[in-house]
C-alpha cells in the first residue's frame, strides 16, 4: 500500500538552484561536458528504476527475507532481487560515477548520490547489495595495486562483481585494535586467512557472480593495537590469470543473524578458513586503506536514513489527507464530511513538517557534501581539494549521525500520523521505523561519530576544519545581514553560530583536565554541530524562496514555510542540547558501579 515518487524537482532545486554545481563542474577538466540537462536525465531515468523497479520488491523483501543453505553456504535473496540487479547492471548504473579508465562513464559524485537517495527510499535493503561495492571499488582505486585495480575495478564497475568490507568480529566491534583474524604469507605474494567476521551486509548472495571482500587481518609479525591491522582483497571465486574464476575461496557464510529490519538484505557470519587474499597497501597500515570504505559508507549510510525519511515523509502526507478524523479545533474544514481530514490538526502537520525539514535539509546536506567529494577529486586547484577534503572530513561525522538521527525522528513520527494502522505491516510504515533503527548503529555508531566529530576532526586540530565551515556561514551572515527580508533566518543562525564556538572553547578547556569531558559532551555536540549545518542550508534555501515566492510556483512558498518551521520548532532543541553538554561529565561518571 506504500507509495514513493522520486523527488526530482528538490534535487534540481539544490543542485542547480541553490548550489549551482555545473557552473562549477566546467571548471573541472574531468566534468567540463557535464551540463543540467544531463543531469536532469539521468535522475530521471534513476527515478524510473528506483520507483518501478525496486520499490514494488521492499514490502515482499522485508517479509520474505533471505535464505541460507547450510550444506552449501549459499544465501539466496528474496524473490526478484536477483532480477532487478540485472536491470540495474544492463542500465549502466554500476559506472555512473566510477573512473572511465575502468570503464566508469565519470559523472560528479553529486549525480551518484542524488540516485542513491532514490534507491534507499525504494529499497534500503537491496540497494545495500550494490551500494557496498562502491565502497570497495574507492578503497581498491586508492590503494589497490597495479595488478588488482587492473583485477577487480573493472569488475566491480560493470556490476558483474559486487563488494563488501569485513572488519567487526564477535568479540570487538568498533575497537578493531582488538580483532583475531590471522594472515599467514605463503611466499608467493598471497595469504592464508582464518578467522571469523560478523555483521557483514550483502556478505553473501546470488545476485553477482563474484564477490570481493575487504578483509581486515594481523600479519604474524604485526603490533598490538590498530597499528598492526592489515587489509587484504579476499575474492569468493578465486581470480585467475587470464582474469575468469577459478575454485572457490575458503570464506563462506556461517550463518544469517535474524534482524528487526533490513530483512531483505543478507547480514552474514563470515568463516574464512585459510581463504587466499593479498595485500592492499602497505603492511600493518590496513585502517589507513579501510577508511577510505569506512568513510564511503559512513556517508553512504546518512543517505539511508535521508532515503527513508523522504519515503516515509510521502506516504504519511498521503494518509494525512485522506483519513478524516474528529474536527478542527477552530471549526469544521470538510464541512460535506463527517470529520476533517487528520491533516488539519496542528500536531499531524508539527510531525509532517519535521519529516519534511529534515528531509529537504539532510539532501541540501548531502548533495553539498557529494559536491565537496567532487571539488576534492576534479579540481584543478590544490588548495581548493584540500579545503574540500577538510570539510568532507568535518562533516562526515554529521551527515552519518545527523541524519540518521533524523530518520529515526522523522520515520517514528510518520508511522504515528497513522494511529493504529502504522504499527500494521500492509501499510508499510513499520518497516521504515524497523531500517531506519539500524543507520544509528552501524558503520560506527552515533556515538562513535559523534566522537570523532570533537576530538578528531575538531579538538585534535585546534578547531581547523570547524573553523573553514565558519568562515563559509560568516560570509553568508555578513552578505544577508543588511537583507530585512532574511533576519529571521540570519539572526538566529548567527547566534548558533557564536555559540558553537564558545561551546567548543569550553569543552577543550574541559578537556585537557579531564579527557572523559569528551564524552560526556559528544553527542550533544554533535546534534548542535548538526543544526549549524541546517540552518546555515536553510537560510540559504530561505533566501533562493524569497527571491521567487512571487513567481506562481508554489514549490518557493513550501519551500519558505519549511523553512520558517524549521528555525521555529526545530532549531530550538540547540539550546537544551548546549546546557545538557555544559552539565558536563559529573553527572554520568560520579555513580559507583556497584550502584547501577
Amino acid at each position: 500500500m506504500a507509495q514513493y515518487t522520486p523527488p526530482l524537482r528538490d534535487m534540481q532545486f539544490v543542485m542547480h538552484e541553490l548550489l549551482n554545481v555545473v557552473d562549477a563542474l566546467k571548471q573541472m577538466p574531468a566534468h567540463a561536458e557535464v551540463d543540467a540537462d544531463t543531469i536532469n536525465a539521468v535522475l530521471e531515468e534513476g527515478g524510473k528504476f528506483a520507483a518501478e523497479v525496486i520499490f514494488p520488491l521492499n514490502q515482499t523483501g522485508d517479509e520474505e527475507g533471505c535464505k541460507l543453505d547450510k550444506t552449501t553456504h549459499e544465501v539466496t535473496a528474496p524473490k526478484g532481487f536477483k532480477e532487478a540487479y540485472q536491470k540495474y547492471v544492463e542500465g549502466g548504473w554500476p559506472a555512473l560515477s566510477t573512473d572511465p579508465e575502468y570503464g566508469g562513464q565519470g559523472l560528479p559524485i553529486t549525480v551518484n548520490q542524488c540516485f542513491y537517495e532514490m534507491l534507499n527510499s525504494a529499497n534500503q535493503a537491496w540497494t545495500m547489495y550494490p551500494g557496498l561495492s562502491h565502497g570497495a571499488y574507492e578503497a581498491l582505486h586508492a590503494h589497490g595495486t597495479p595488478e588488482q585495480k587492473a583485477t577487480y575495478l573493472p569488475k566491480l564497475t560493470a556490476g558483474q562483481w559486487t563488494g563488501t568490507m569485513c572488519l567487526t568480529e564477535p568479540h570487538c566491534g568498533t575497537d578493531l585494535g582488538l580483532l583475531r583474524t590471522k594472515a599467514e604469507p605463503q611466499g608467493d605474494g598471497t595469504y592464508k586467512i582464518t578467522g571469523q567476521k560478523i555483521f557483514i551486509s550483502a556478505g553473501e548472495h546470488d545476485l553477482a557472480e563474484n564477490i570481493i571482500h575487504l578483509v581486515l587481518a594481523r600479519l604474524p609479525d604485526a603490533p598490538q593495537g590498530s597499528k598492526g591491522i592489515s587489509l587484504f582483497v579476499v575474492p569468493k571465486f578465486v581470480v585467475n590469470k587470464d582474469g575468469s574464476l577459478g575454485e572457490r575461496n575458503k570464506i563462506y557464510c556461517g550463518g544469517l543473524e535474524h534482524k528487526m529490519g533490513i530483512h531483505g538484505n543478507a547480514t552474514a557470519q563470515m568463516v574464512l578458513d585459510g581463504a587466499v587474499g593479498t595485500l592492499v597497501g602497505e603492511p600493518h597500515k590496513g585502517l589507513q586503506a579501510m577508511f577510505v570504505m569506512m568513510n564511503a559508507a559512513r556517508l553512504g549510510v546518512g543517505m539511508q536514513s535521508l532515503g527513508l525519511t523522504e519515503v516515509a515523509y510521502q506516504n504519511a502526507v498521503a494518509y494525512a489527507k485522506d483519513r478524516i478524523q474528529m474536527r478542527s479545533l477552530s471549526g469544521a474544514k470538510a464541512t460535506d464530511k463527517p470529520a476533517d481530514p487528520i491533516i488539519v490538526h496542528p500536531d499531524v502537520r508539527k510531525m509532517l513538517l519535521t519529516a519534511r525539514a529534515y528531509a529537504e535539509g539532510g539532501r541540501a546536506l548531502a548533495i553539498w557534501t557529494a559536491f565537496q567529494i567532487d571539488r576534492e577529486l576534479s579540481s584543478t586547484d590544490e588548495a581548493e581539494r584540500k579545503e574540500a577534503a577538510d570539510l568532507v572530513a568535518l562533516v562526515t561525522p554529521i551527515v552519518k549521525a545527523f541524519l540518521t538521527d533524523n530518520g529515526w525522528i522523522a520515520t517514528s513520527h510518520c508511522m504515528q500520523v497513522f494511529g493504529g494502522h502504522g504499527y500494521i505491516k500492509e501499510w508499510g510504515m513499520e518497516q521504515y521505523v524497523r531500517d531506519a533503527r539500524i543507520n544509528m548503529i552501524y558503520e560506527g555508531t552515533n556515538t562513535i561519530q559523534s566522537l570523532d566529530l570533537l576530538g578528531r576532526k575538531v579538538l585534535a586540530d585546534n578547531g581547523a576544519k570547524l573553523k573553514k565551515f565558519g568562515k563559509i556561514v560568516q560570509a553568508f551572515v555578513e552578505e544577508e545581514g543588511v537583507n530585512e527580508n532574511m533576519q529571521e533566518f540570519i539572526n538566529p543562525l548567527a547566534d548558533l553560530g557564536d555559540k558553537v564556538t564558545k561551546l567548543t572553547t569550553e569543552i577543550g578547556m574541559k578537556a585537557f583536565q579531564n579527557p572523559d569531558e569528551v564524552g560526556g559532551a559528544a553527542v550533544d555536540y554533535l546534534r548542535v554541530c548538526g543544526h549549524l549545518v541546517f540552518a546555515y542550508f536553510w537560510a540559504r534555501m530561505a533566501k533562493v524562496a524569497l527571491a521567487k515566492v512571487d513567481s506562481g510556483d508554489p514549490f518557493y512558498k513550501a519551500k519558505l514555510i519549511t523553512a520558517r518551521f524549521y528555525f521555529a520548532k526545530l532549531l530550538p532543541e540547540t539550546a537544551s542540547l548546549i546546557r545538557t553538554a555544559r552539565a558536563g561529565v559529573k553527572p554520568l561518571m560520579e555513580m559507583d558501579e556497584a550502584l547501577f
